[in-house]
């Protein structure tokens, strides 16, 4: 890839990254939750998802999902489902405060573990399959068809990969600085939070 092209493809890349969506939610979420450091699993989570999206939809599967209606309403509805559910998930927890651990201690008992953050942060980025498609649209404006497909993928998901990681933790080192005022507003912050999830997950499948 050419520098002036990789410096678009920063640009865009960068403008996508900063975009609302549901990964930089759960990211603000669980920062004022867990903390920073636990966020950590959430954000790697995330990024997993969003480097193997765009490995589908590199070597193809956006444009089968785009030739597929049926596949389509399928995965729309799948991610709605599981949106949904993260936000029922979200509007039960304890209020800010009472789950995240302080720094250099032990998380408390029923604290989420490592790998269901790691997990909810990447279910949260595979769930929309609008994510593929967009990704299916947005890549192949910056591919060149004469040099290395794998070399293109290395240099463009590792690019978004660092940006979306640098992203997601400022949203949740934001959160955690925040967490003594949240902790005031107790419940009414997890439930907006929850609310916003079930209304991302029952808006998109309706989408066109």
């Amino acid at each position: 890839m050419d520098l002036d092209t990789w410096l678009l493809y920063l640009l865009a890349a960068t403008g996508l990254s900063l975009s609302p969506g549901p990964n930089g939610l759960l990211a603000l979420t669980h920062g004022a939750l867990h903390g920073r450091r636990r966020a950590l699993y959430t954000v790697s989570g995330g990024v997993a998802g969003f480097v193997a999206i765009i490995a589908l939809s590199m070597f193809g599967i956006g444009a089968l999902l785009q030739a597929s209606l049926l596949w389509l309403t399928v995965l729309k509805w799948a991610g709605g489902a599981y949106l949904v559910w993260l936000g029922v998930q979200v509007w039960r927890s304890p209020p800010v405060g009472t789950v995240g651990a302080a720094p250099g201690t032990q998380a408390p008992p029923g604290a989420r573990s490592g790998p269901s953050l790691f997990r909810q942060g990447a279910l949260s980025a595979l769930s929309n399959p609008k994510a593929i498609l967009f990704f299916a649209a947005f890549l192949p404006q910056f591919i060149d068809p004469a040099r290395s497909l794998v070399v293109q993928f290395a240099v463009m998901a590792g690019t978004f990969a660092a940006i979306e990681f640098a992203t997601e933790m400022f949203i949740a080192s934001v959160a955690q600085r925040l967490s003594t005022w949240l902790a005031r507003v107790g419940r009414a912050f997890n439930r907006v939070c929850g609310g916003l999830f079930v209304a991302i997950g029952a808006w998109l499948p309706l989408r066109t």
